[in-house]
């Protein structure tokens, strides 16, 4: 295929009244449009009737209503019997914003073999049942492809490359309805298609028209996913070989990746709670420890320390220490953390070690830092504060990311007091933002455990473990230039328990961290190596619960970027 020669192809279900203005939007662009008449009631073929006569306006009529996917199979074939290159796949509805339009066109006549799909950002009109149960089929297609390269699987915007689609619908026999979407793409991504994906804007219109029947569509889609599933067994082989084809910056995996496993980990504990979900995550990190070597890799290597440092002062450490349930443990906190997010964890389900503590600075409404870590699960502050609601929890990160953090949060819920805080360097502007914040009695909560990105050589080295790592020396520093008392956080989950429970630990560090100029190096040193002892202390009561999964006791070896 050396040319790009595309249509337009709309299938309709009684979407008369919406129809015109979606042609009228494609007009500008000049190619033939197929509309597919999927069994419509008299008053949409009438209007069909009337755009027949547009030039470019191609209408197909099927006789008896075949759902979707069998009208736009229909399209399909017409288009190849046209010798149309590509099939431009837009919904009759409305529901999606055509200004993408112009870089799916672009996308397509680039990569001509590939099938090119929107990727829906949606806004506050789509129903959240609609939105988490599109997750819960996310997570499926990963499963069924063994790969995360499938962004969305349902989204009706796409460019379907003729030769190849033709191939997979004449060599399969492909449901009809909704599931239709999801099956064609993983069938082309088994058939080694190249699948690529654009941002599109996706609005669920006020009295717009819905054919999904909540309980058949959901039926064969169950049905579906259970072929694909049995489909992918042989095909393990060949799918764990095949290399993604659309390569992205680190930064932008880093980022879409964390958004979208957030929101399917919260669409699966949504829709079939704890219990389903501990089962599947079996597989899932069955499947990732195969897989990620280098988190296995890490995590042996830190097994490995610990085992040697536990040896030498005769601890006896839990018996199930294994790199497997070292990341399964791992699984069991991301939904730890959601749950706490979506105010799912109360103070029922705490131990809580150092109330006092706590109940003080409540009563005196003070602002304070908290110094957390990587060990556990640091969400669970919220679950301390919850019954004051007027503590407001600020958490500071070195990331550009914490804007679509604080989204997704909001997301999953509305009334989530717990605000990031974006920062690339430790600034006056930051000192000044965070100490306005600490007068008004607000908490400052920041990890101790982790170098910066940009500043890796700014550490302090201090024992942890039985041998020397790298520590920040910004956390410490910016609780000294805040001048606030500062406290440690370690929240728990106790494995013996049945039900979900947690210990948190909350402590008193310093009333006020102190550098003197002559001596800041002595007493940096001093602060950061108190901080290591607590951490090497807590972390000896739940080893499996630390998810650094990196060398911790070297650094990266880079310059510091620029």
């Amino acid at each position: 295929m050396t040319t790009f020669h595309p249509c337009f192809l709309i299938p309709c279900y009684n979407h008369g009244e919406t129809v015109p203005a979606v042609i009228d939007s494609l007009a500008p662009y000049g190619f033939p449009i197929i509309v597919v008449d999927d069994g419509s009631k008299a008053s949409t073929q009438r209007i069909l009737s009337e755009q027949s006569k547009r030039d470019n306006v191609t209408i197909i009529t099927l006789s008896k209503n075949q759902g979707k996917g069998g009208a736009v199979t229909a399209g399909i074939y017409q288009a190849y019997k046209q010798c149309f290159s590509h099939a431009i796949q837009i919904d009759a509805d409305g529901q999606h914003n055509l200004d993408a339009l112009p870089k799916l066109i672009t996308e397509s006549q680039t990569h001509l073999t590939a099938l090119i799909s929107g990727q829906p950002v949606y806004d506050e009109s789509v129903p959240k049942s609609r939105l988490y149960g599109r997750y819960a089929t996310h997570i499926w297609v990963w499963i069924e492809t063994l790969s995360f390269t499938i962004k969305d699987s349902m989204c009706g915007f796409r460019s379907y490359p003729i030769g190849r689609t033709i191939n997979i619908l004449e060599r399969n026999r492909l449901g009809k309805r909704m599931a239709f979407d999801t099956e064609i793409m993983v069938r082309m991504y088994w058939d080694d298609c190249d699948i690529r994906f654009i941002d599109t804007k996706v609005i669920y219109p006020e009295g717009g028209i819905s054919h999904f029947d909540a309980l058949w569509d959901n039926v064969k889609i169950s049905a579906m996913h259970t072929r694909l599933f049995f489909g992918m067994l042989p095909r393990i082989p060949k799918l764990l070989k095949r290399k993604p084809s659309q390569q992205q910056h680190w930064s932008s995996h880093t980022e879409r990746g964390t958004i979208i496993g957030i929101k399917a980990l919260l669409a699966v504990y949504a829709l079939l709670g704890r219990s389903a979900f501990n089962l599947l995550l079996k597989a899932v990190m069955a499947y990732y420890y195969l897989t990620g070597k280098k988190a296995r890799k890490a995590s042996e290597e830190y097994l490995n320390q610990l085992s040697k440092y536990a040896q030498q002062q005769n601890i006896t450490l839990p018996a199930k220490i294994s790199s497997y349930n070292h990341l399964l443990s791992f699984g069991h906190t991301m939904l730890d953390k959601l749950a706490a997010w979506r105010g799912d964890v109360s103070e029922k389900n705490l131990t809580i070690h150092g109330q006092e503590h706590f109940d003080g600075i409540v009563e005196q409404q003070r602002g304070v830092v908290i110094i957390g870590s990587h060990l556990g699960n640091l969400e669970l502050c919220r679950a301390l504060s919850r019954r004051h609601t007027h503590i407001k929890i600020n958490a500071l990160v070195f990331t550009e990311h914490a804007e679509r953090f604080n989204a997704v949060m909001k997301a999953v819920n509305p009334k989530s007091d717990l605000n990031l805080i974006q920062v690339s360097t430790l600034g006056p502007d930051t000192a000044i933002l965070l100490q306005q914040k600490i007068e008004q009695g607000e908490w400052i909560v920041i990890v101790g455990d982790r170098t910066s990105v940009t500043k890796e050589q700014r550490v302090v080295w201090a024992n942890f473990l039985g041998q020397p790592a790298p520590f920040p020396q910004g956390p410490f520093m910016l609780a000294a230039v805040l001048k606030a008392p500062v406290y440690l956080l370690f929240g728990l989950r106790d494995d013996n328990q049945k039900t979900p429970h947690f210990d948190v630990y909350f402590e008193p560090f310093s009333e006020q961290i102190k550098l003197p100029r002559g001596q800041r190096e002595e007493a940096l040193t001093q602060v950061v190596n108190q901080y290591a002892h607590r951490l090497e202390h807590y972390t000896m009561k739940a080893p499996l619960q630390w998810y650094n999964f990196f060398n911790f006791w070297q650094l990266s070896g880079k310059d510091n970027d620029k």
